[in-house]
């Protein structure tokens, strides 16, 4: 398998790979609670999950969290990850209680 080198211009560009292709998004329910913290998106990580949940939960592989907990804003979990957006992001202990982490 030739591994996939993606435009400049791309949101993928810099993007990490796993083995030659990007994680696989897994659904798991995430529980919404009142700890969550309102957060709008920095244009730091527009269109880059990976790199808020890297920096959040010290775990690229964690950017699919950020889709489940806000289904309704985050439709496409990479293209409406975008500066300005507001979603709530879970807490690392729900996490490790929701995904036994």
């Amino acid at each position: 398998m030739a591994l996939v080198k993606y435009s400049k211009s791309s949101p993928y560009a810099t993007t990490g790979t796993y083995g030659g292709f990007l994680d696989m998004r897994v659904d798991r329910p995430i529980s919404k609670l009142a700890t969550d913290t309102r957060y709008q998106i920095d244009r730091v990580y527009h269109h880059r999950p990976d790199m808020l949940a890297y920096d959040l939960y010290q775990d690229p592989a964690l950017w699919w969290v950020f889709a489940e907990r806000n289904p309704n804003t985050l439709k496409d979990p990479l293209f409406d990850f975008a500066t300005g957006v507001i979603i709530y992001l879970p807490t690392k202990e729900t996490l490790i209680k929701d995904l036994g982490l």
